[in-house]
């Protein structure tokens, strides 16, 4: 299956930059919908629940602690900090992962023409991760897409992911951004 096959659009603008803390993944997607629709949808934790990996024990849109719950596994909750909130436009957020150390996540939301144009930095330590973390939010914001739209789906996470072309965005982003394939 190629990533057009699987219906879930086609790749994102991506790119990957060496920093202090290991890697950093720069994904860019376009939605078409308001900064203001997209900063709900990336901050309350019923949306969230509805097209994340996670959800949060509170709204992340307010500066402070919060904990993470993964939704496709049994591992325990993940202390979060909230370190930039500033709706709809920035929305910061670090935590602590055994694959990928501490990740820091923050999603910009610049109107556009068309909508939004949202662009997710991801820190990881293991460059590895990177075509596998692109294509799980490839699938991720592709559900986020379908929800803004008022068509939701289900969250395509865990091995559900791989029935959806994971694989092949795996492929198709680690090509893309010129990772060979790793063993991870």
């Amino acid at each position: 299956m190629t990533p057009s096959d699987s219906n879930t659009g086609p790749l994102a603008q991506v790119d990957c930059r060496r920093d202090a803390d290991g890697w950093t993944l720069v994904f860019v997607r376009e939605l078409p919908q308001p900064p203001e629709r997209v900063w709900d949808v990336l901050t309350d934790p019923a949306h969230l629940r509805a097209w994340s990996p996670y959800t949060a024990n509170r709204n992340l849109g307010e500066v402070g602690d919060a904990s993470l719950s993964m939704l496709d596994s049994e591992q325990p909750d993940i202390p979060t900090t909230v370190t930039r909130a500033e709706p709809p436009r920035v929305l910061e957020y670090s935590w602590q992962l055994e694959q990928f150390g501490r990740s820091v996540l923050r999603w910009e939301l610049e109107p556009s023409a068309g909508g939004t144009r949202l662009t997710l930095r991801q820190t990881i330590r293991d460059q590895d991760w990177i075509p596998k973390v692109a294509a799980g939010w490839h699938l991720c914001l592709h559900v986020a897409e379908r929800l803004l739209q008022g068509r939701p789906i289900a969250p395509i996470i865990g091995e559900t992911a791989l029935d959806h072309g994971w694989e092949a965005l795996r492929a198709a982003y680690a090509a893309r951004l010129h990772i060979p394939r790793g063993d991870h």
